[in-house]
């Protein structure tokens, strides 16, 4: 097969996080950044999306985008990007939208649109979301409207392409507007953007007057969108000796040496093009890692990157041990980004994801260790798993009030700085303490960057003006009629005859909103991608920290805990670990609303949790003369976990505290972190006091679990630990459980807090959106979705605004900002579809806000708990109506159950038998006993009824 002289360039990697990673494109999209395409292999073969909606699959792994973009298989994506102006783009047929085939989906990185008319607003959507992400080409001779072109280019858009008797109308816009054209007739109207030449046939006289065309009038970046029938081997071909792009539907390529025959195999692709003066053709491979820091230098051959593509992991030629799988002993391994060509086509760049060191040496790569941004990003990342005590940056992760701050002083600093070396100085500071803010945010530089990139495409203009409040503080007036001038010559807009009075600057211009999914239209993978909860950090790092922790706690006893209470909670004036019962009524002084508040919690729990109990023993004679019996025990002693720190949580004390002693557990020890200066808050100790509690550990996190578990001098060990908490404290109750010296059980796992509302026509939007809200302040962690039964345009829209203006005026909306950006809408046809969804993700709350919600409460199979009706708000589940909150999150609410009353006690069975009774089973008994060679069962059996003969 003969292949292209230009150089391929072939990425993987999650959408979400670059969608094959486009590289950085210098303002004015120079060439080499300005004809690169890509496409997204799906579980079947590669395949031809359309750029904005993607076709429905069967497939597991498919990642919403945004409003009806999906792709249908995130595992394994590769990139085909040109070299020096040189390559394939991927275009879809808008023919293929919705009805295609998991064979006919695909995610397009870098595409050509035809056809955009149709799609507009979603094309436009899609840019929107993820401009910086991918490089699109559009087709916009079908647009009349000057300004539907200019908000495509505006959202990201690197090129478009226009009827060439309207180029003049896009003038300033000349480096990413070119011409396009049906016939090889008219290629001289090329200009320095280059040219699409569309429904190429590539046959006879029309394959030779294109060959002398193209070469006489040199066109620099010549597009070719060839006819559906053409044979694409032999397009890729012509299309290489002419340097024109070829435009090739993602159908045509694969990464399948099976395949190899029937389409064009991308590894061999890049092998052909790349040129090696070595005699065994390898090529040289610079490994980077996602911001261009160089790890190390490598060698590639056509089957190392084959085997990159296939397992989505570096993957290199060893010159003396063939294909090194890098990581695959040290477990040091990499995540497969991009791979790319150089200008010259002699050497490869694999851009990776690197988990631990690359190089074998103590340090990061093979030329040393990060530097700069960087290196503290990596350490503020590290900093953000496992901070030490005492550390500033802890304190800065851990108070949002004293960060925000920090960052108004250093940059009100920076602005005050006069010389170089303040401004450096400063600078540093204000960089420092913005990045904190970003990575406890979640965003990490690379974040950033995209967000650069994208606002570097834009080309509508912004007033610019400073928000109110800092223009009075500066003592300038926004829009004054200099301004406006300026302005208006810059934009090269004309000028009102008057000075327009100055634009209002909205607090926040970016409008909270939850993405969309339309179930109608994609597949169930879709859906599923869609719903998936944030990740977690690995077991493995939480258990690396929590470990040392018990096992002190388990070794040292009092002393050990309280030296992490001083530490973690800087509680340094504590001389004991624990507070005994009874508790003095200076511990306990609250308002009188909020005893009422507890009191009137306190027995709405107790009713309903004593409700749960067994009037009686079970008991079931089985056959004459043999009676089975169970009966109910409580669990002696529980280790009850109430979450402190910047919060107050006597909910949780109540929802705990009031089942144990409804159930009669004898000894009821609550653990919760104190604050600074030692004491435990009020409401805690009061419910402590009406429970019963025998005392209440001062500590929390992993510490406090083992002191329950293993227990201390002063802390009493319990049979069982519930209660929720972070990572470290779910992490600390999983390990002790599974260690048979501490014999000790838990609840359940935890995760954030979750719920799910399914809303129809008869929901009030303000009502559904306070539902959602208040599980989205919990943390950025936390999760939201609202299930939407055939709701309209309309309906969506008031949802989507309510919640918007809700969001704005809580105290929490960062919080709240960080939980929707992973929260989804999704719009179903029916109730059914709607519980078919719900049973699916297992929400820890469930909130039916429908017509007759009690009627598909029998449709109900996965849930923590059920929220009935436009009445029924998850904060009276919380707190007041009886229910206990405390839940399985993270779709566990598929095997476990909540905390309740079955919580606390333990279940006995009995067998009592008479000689009768025994005569009627003891044969059967003896008989398995023999089948599983247990003689000493089958014979307690037999001696027995050698009595009765």
């Amino acid at each position: 097969m003969a292949m292209p002289t230009a150089a391929l360039d072939t990425a993987a990697s999650d959408p979400l996080g670059a969608l094959g990673a486009a590289p950085d494109a210098p303002e004015g999209l120079a060439p080499a950044c300005d004809t690169y395409g890509s496409v997204v292999r799906c579980s079947a073969s590669f395949s031809t999306p359309d750029v904005c909606r993607y076709a429905k699959s069967s497939s597991s792994s498919g990642t919403r985008l945004s409003n009806d973009v999906t792709p249908c298989d995130v595992s394994s994506s590769s990139m085909v990007r040109a070299s020096r102006g040189r390559g394939a783009v991927v275009v879809v047929p808008p023919l293929l939208l919705p009805w295609a085939g998991p064979g006919d989906c695909a995610v397009a990185a870098a595409a050509a649109v035809e056809d955009v008319i149709k799609t507009l607003d979603k094309h436009l959507n899609l840019l929107r979301r993820h401009n910086a992400e991918f490089h699109t080409y559009f087709d916009v001779t079908s647009l009349e409207s000057k300004d539907d072109v200019v908000s495509i280019l505006d959202n990201g858009a690197r090129k478009v392409f226009v009827q060439p008797d309207r180029l003049s109308d896009f003038a300033e816009y000349a480096g990413r507007v070119a011409p396009a054209v049906s016939k090889v007739s008219e290629l001289s109207v090329a200009t320095i953007s280059g040219l699409l030449l569309k429904a190429f046939d590539g046959r006879g006289s029309d394959l030779v007057h294109f060959l002398e065309t193209s070469k006489a009038d040199k066109i620099p970046l010549l597009y070719i969108n060839p006819a559906p029938e053409i044979d694409y081997e032999e397009f890729v071909e012509t299309c290489s000796k002419t340097s024109a792009i070829p435009i090739v539907p993602s159908t045509k390529l694969t990464t399948k040496k099976d395949e190899a025959d029937a389409k064009l195999f991308v590894p061999r692709l890049l092998s052909t093009a790349w040129k090696s003066d070595r005699a065994d053709k390898l090529l040289p491979t610079v490994v980077c890692d996602e911001r261009g820091t160089a790890l190390g230098l490598v060698y590639s051959s056509e089957d190392s990157v084959g085997e990159s593509l296939r397992t989505q992991t570096g993957v290199y030629q060893s010159r003396k041990r063939g294909l090194w799988y890098k990581g695959a002993t040290s477990g040091d391994t990499q995540e497969l980004i991009r791979i790319s060509m150089d200008c010259d086509n002699d050497a490869l760049k694999f851009v990776v994801k690197q988990k631990g060191r690359f190089c074998h040496l103590d340090q990061l790569g093979c030329f040393g260790d990060l530097k700069g941004i960087s290196k503290l990003e990596q350490t503020l990342i590290s900093r953000k798993e496992s901070a030490p005590e005492g550390s500033y940056t802890k304190r800065l992760f851990s108070d949002e009030k004293l960060l925000r701050a920090k960052i108004m002083e250093e940059a009100e600093e920076l602005c005050d700085a006069k010389t170089p070396e303040e401004v450096a100085f400063e600078a540093a500071d204000l960089i420092y303490f913005a990045l904190t803010k970003a990575i406890a945010a979640g965003v990490n530089v690379a974040d950033i960057e995209r967000n650069l990139d994208a606002k570097s495409l834009k080309v509508k203009r912004r007033p610019g003006n400073a928000k109110e409040q800092w223009a009075a503080k500066e003592g300038i007036s926004n829009g004054d009629a200099e301004k406006a001038k300026e302005l208006a010559k810059e934009s090269k807009e004309p000028l009102p005859s008057a000075p327009a009075p100055a634009a209002q600057t909205a607090p926040d211009t970016e409008k909270i909103t939850m993405k969309r999914i339309d179930a109608r239209e994609v597949g169930p993978a879709e859906v599923s991608e869609a719903l998936k909860r944030p990740s977690q950090k690995s077991a493995d790092a939480v258990l690396s920290i929590i470990k040392p922790i018990i096992n002190d706690v388990r070794e040292n006893g009092d002393k050990a805990l309280l030296s992490y209470t001083h530490k973690f909670e800087k509680a340094t004036s504590l001389t004991s670990p624990v507070l005994k019962a009874p508790f003095p009524q200076s511990l306990m002084n609250l308002p009188p609303e909020t005893i009422n508040a507890i009191d009137l919690c306190f027995e709405n729990i107790r009713k309903f949790h004593a409700a749960q109990k067994d009037e009686k023993p079970l008991k079931v004679e089985t056959m004459p003369g043999v009676v089975c019996s169970r009966f109910l025990r409580p669990i002696e002693r529980v280790g009850l976990y109430i979450p402190g720190g910047t919060a107050v949580l006597p909910s949780t004390a109540l929802m705990l505290g009031v089942p144990a002693m409804v159930a009669g557990c004898q000894k009821i020890v609550f653990a919760s972190p104190p604050r600074s200066d030692g004491s435990i808050t009020p409401e805690i100790v009061y419910v402590a006091h009406k429970v019963g509690a025998e005392s209440i550990v001062l500590a929390g996190g992993a510490q406090a679990i083992a002191a329950m578990a293993y227990g201390t001098e002063s802390v009493s060990k319990v049979d069982k630990i519930l209660g929720p908490g972070n990572q470290f404290v779910t992490a600390g109750k999983m390990y002790v459980s599974n260690d048979t010296n501490a014999g000790v059980s838990i609840d359940m796992p935890a995760g954030p807090s979750e719920v799910l509302v399914v809303a129809d026509r008869d929901a009030n939007p303000a009502f559904v959106v306070s539902d959602l809200l208040s599980q989205a302040e919990h943390g950025v962690d936390s999760q939201v979705i609202c299930i939407a039964v055939d709701l309209d345009e309309e309906h969506l829209k008031a949802i989507e605004d309510e919640l918007h203006k809700q969001a704005m005026v809580l105290p929490r909306v960062d919080i709240v900002k960080g939980s929707i950006a992973h929260s989804v809408t999704i719009l179903v046809k029916d109730i059914d579809e709607a519980m078919r969804i719900s049973n699916e993700y297992a929400p820890e709350h469930l909130i039916l806000q429908i017509k007759d919600a009690e009627k598909a409460v029998d449709k109900v199979m996965n849930a923590g708990s059920v929220f009935i009706g436009k009445w029924t708000p998850e904060s009276v589940g919380d707190y007041s109506a009886g229910v206990n909150h405390s839940l399985p999150t993270y779709g566990y609410a598929k095997q476990y159950s909540g905390v309740n009353l079955g919580s606390f006690v333990k279940h006995i069975t009995s067998s009592n038998l008479t000689a009768e009774g025994l005569k009627n089973v003891g044969n059967a008994a003896m008989q398995l006993a023999k089948v599983e060679e247990l003689e000493a069962h089958r014979r307690a059996v037999s001696i027995r009824l050698s009595t009765l003969q």
